[in-house]
């Protein structure tokens, strides 16, 4: 890791929640898109608009984003938590806008020949405006979407697999990356922005792709980047305490995540499919059209009796409505038997047939960053994982206890800054309660003093009688937990996954918790890697929970 590298992944704290930037997407990263352009009524149709305005003026561009602004667009701008998009109207219109809306009233920054528009909801207004002027391609695709607090990014590529097992054309969009049948695209966002998601959308659709797979987090569904989508399919994984300095308070966050089972402004889903041991799961019931339910408790329409796990991968069983499905999958723990129920769930709401789910499953090797094996011949296990709440925390230090009881498990991880500081004291107590020894270092620090985040953490590790030591340097830590490590104990590095990154206060560094522990152990004489530990290189932003 050298200290004078820098990229330039989106915080999603600046740009999502800005009133300024958008994510990158296909109206952004490079490969224009051909649209035909429409006249502002078209584009508006739909719209709760306060004042009047021309219908004629022709568009060849939607953006909240003025950087991004080319001669005849309709620029939105957008109030956000840092910054209000009034403020770049100006460099919106020197750089080509033709139309500004706003939910303010902007007639009098806008100059005569630019035609200036008030709506009641402005993110919705864009959401709207921008399936309009793709020519609603979501009409076109079965959408599926999946929001709870941990396991959106493994049911996501759990559908996903099993989509393609079908030969179908697809789409995906979460953490990790966005991906269509044109590439694959860096994700800015666990969710992207709605124009963006709607010229990816049209994307799928003029390739002939049939389906498509997303992660809705709380934030997307708060500011209506889903709106004007209706989903053939929403899952609901589970919820737990998450992104406080967000949401303020746990109901408003439930209740953004109850928006996507109630409908996005295109009616409710088709099909619901609820984790009903989730006590949070239990309150959607009923909202969508049709609700099935999974889990491991008695009364589940999706569930299994027994399953066998280990370090190779799960089998069971699963009992469905539509019949049995023999389940062999090279995922990890107890978290992924719902995570694969919920899949199934999924998959079956498309009319997918238990053939092509079994063949999806098993063919889905891995999830990056996700119960990553890095494995260079050493006596002991090392994983990465994306861990970064304290219930996914909790879930990985028992799933790595569940495979060897015998061994010791040794926990490393961090909290970022700038975030919810509720919850660093609550990780502090869950690794200090169940791990032998907990490495307390940096994830993310920003803006904050990463010693300080430390402190934070302690106060709920001091709660247990664990054991604990602390380096901030989070490659020296690294380094630490493998010279700690004895054979048969496990090493987990929690909480940065798949990012490639660690966002510090003046500059953003390259840094994968994967490299770093491969060149550790290779430092320690330890020999080549196998295929299960070769880490995969897509980094993301900050996901959004």
């Amino acid at each position: 890791m050298s200290a004078n590298t820098k990229l330039s992944p989106p915080d999603q704290e600046v740009g999502n929640l800005s009133g300024h930037a958008n994510d990158d997407g296909p109206s952004s990263n490079g490969k224009p898109r051909q649209v035909r352009a429409k006249n502002l009524s078209e584009v508006l149709k739909g719209v709760e608009t306060i004042s009047p305005f021309p219908p004629s003026a022709e568009i060849r561009q939607i953006v909240c984003d003025s950087r991004k602004v080319k001669s005849g667009a309709i620029f939105f701008a957008l109030r956000g938590v840092k910054e209000n998009g009034q403020a770049f109207i100006a460099d919106a219109i020197q750089r080509g806008a033709v139309a500004v809306v706003s939910d303010q009233a902007v007639s009098n920054v806008v100059p005569p020949g630019v035609t200036a528009i008030q709506v009641r909801e402005a993110r919705q207004a864009l959401a709207i405006a921008s399936a309009n002027f793709y020519d609603h391609p979501g009409n076109a695709l079965q959408l599926v979407a999946v929001t709870g607090t941990n396991g959106k990014t493994t049911t996501t590529s759990v559908i996903d697999a099993i989509i393609k097992a079908s030969r179908s054309k697809t789409g995906l969009f979460g953490t990790i990356a966005y991906e269509t049948p044109a590439g694959k695209y860096p994700a800015p966002n666990t969710t992207p922005e709605s124009v963006d998601l709607q010229g990816f959308l049209a994307e799928i659709r003029d390739a002939a792709g049939k389906f498509t797979v997303l992660e809705a987090s709380s934030h997307s569904l708060t500011m209506h980047r889903l709106w004007s989508l209706h989903f053939a399919a929403a899952v609901f994984t589970n919820l737990t305490r998450e992104h406080m300095d967000y949401h303020k308070t746990f109901e408003d966050y439930f209740s953004a995540k109850k928006t996507l089972f109630t409908g996005t402004g295109a009616g409710a889903p088709d099909t619901a499919i609820i984790n009903i041991d989730d006590d949070y799961g239990k309150k959607l019931l009923g909202l969508a059209k049709k609700t099935v339910t999974y889990g491991l408790e008695s009364g589940a329409d999706i569930s299994t009796k027994k399953f066998q796990l280990t370090f190779n991968g799960l089998a069971f069983t699963a009992q469905t409505p539509n019949g049995k499905i023999q389940i062999a999958s090279s995922l990890v723990g107890r978290i992924n038997v719902y995570n694969i129920l919920a899949a199934i769930g999924a998959a079956q709401a498309l009319g997918l047939s238990n053939e092509v789910i079994e063949a999806g499953i098993r063919n889905l090797e891995s999830v990056s960053g996700r119960f990553q094996r890095i494995d260079q011949g050493q006596p002991y296990l090392v994983i990465v994982d994306y861990a970064h709440t304290d219930d996914a925390l909790e879930s990985l230090i028992r799933t790595a206890r569940e495979l060897n009881p015998k061994g010791r498990i040794i926990t490393l991880f961090g909290c970022g800054g700038s975030k919810d500081r509720t919850k660093r004291p609550v990780m502090g107590e869950v690794t200090g309660r169940l791990s032998d020894l907990t490495i307390l270092s940096s994830d993310n620090p920003r803006q904050e003093d990463p010693l300080k985040i430390i402190s934070d953490i302690i106060v709920g590790v001091q709660k247990t009688s664990g054991k604990y030591v602390i380096e901030p340097d989070r490659e020296k830590a690294i380094g630490l937990a493998m010279d700690e490590a004895r054979a048969g104990d496990i090493v987990l590095l929690a909480g940065k996954g798949h990012e490639n990154y660690q966002i510090l206060a003046d500059r953003t560094l390259e840094f994968d918790d994967r490299e770093v522990a491969r060149r550790a152990l290779i430092q320690r004489g330890y020999g080549v890697s196998t295929a299960a530990g070769r880490a995969n290189k897509n980094g993301s932003a900050d996901d959004e929970i």
